[in-house]
């Protein structure tokens, strides 16, 4: 993947359906804005392109689409996402925090039966973040968060799969620059604490 030389700066947050991504994006939104920085909040699949609201269609079980054929959509809708969403920020020097990204791809796709090299291949011409934070929750535990929700579980939600996802994951440090993981079973402000501390490094 390709360094950001772009002047802003680019952070992911990732982990597992239920791990509690999303408050901590939001806390880390709010934190990087109270420090005087121009923050865009974005996520992947998006809503802006065919690709990602096909890909909304095949998480929910409306469609059908081979694992293979659903990773290129996501491919397609990062491209789309990046070109016109991400770039333009960090070329304006924004901030740019994001609710999952290629490595979302890599953890998933591979739990799919796809080839984590090959699905890396698909995405090397991508942006490297310059920070990417993995929420680590146990598998089960994001099972009873989703389940507590009352809502109809996605594609990837079961147990099983989620599993083989959170083994990725914890490879992904050793694979790529920039990775951290932190432990998403402590409370919400003491993963943030940790999350802080990795965020001063390059704010």
């Amino acid at each position: 993947m390709i360094k950001n030389e772009y002047p802003g700066k680019f952070i992911v947050v990732e982990g597992l359906d239920g791990s509690g991504k999303s408050s901590q994006v939001d806390l880390l939104v709010n934190f990087l804005k109270d420090n005087g920085k121009d923050v865009i909040l974005t996520k992947e699949p998006t809503t802006d392109s065919d690709a990602g609201r096909t890909i909304k269609q095949a998480l929910k079980g409306e469609i059908k689409i081979d694992p293979l054929e659903l990773q290129k959509l996501y491919v397609q809708d990062r491209k789309e996402h990046l070109d016109n969403k991400v770039l333009p920020a960090l070329q304006q020097g924004k901030f740019v925090v994001s609710s999952r990204y290629a490595f979302s791809t890599f953890a998933y796709g591979s739990a799919d039966g796809l080839d984590i090299n090959e699905l890396i291949k698909m995405n090397e011409d991508f942006l490297l973040p310059d920070a990417t934070i993995i929420v680590d929750v146990l598998p089960e535990h994001c099972i009873q968060r989703i389940e507590s929700r009352g809502e109809p579980k996605e594609l990837f939600e079961q147990e099983q799969k989620l599993a083989k996802v959170s083994e990725v994951y914890k490879r992904l440090p050793e694979m790529f620059k920039n990775v951290s993981i932190v432990n998403g079973e402590k409370s919400i402000p003491e993963v943030f604490e940790e999350i802080k501390k990795l965020i001063e490094k390059i704010k």
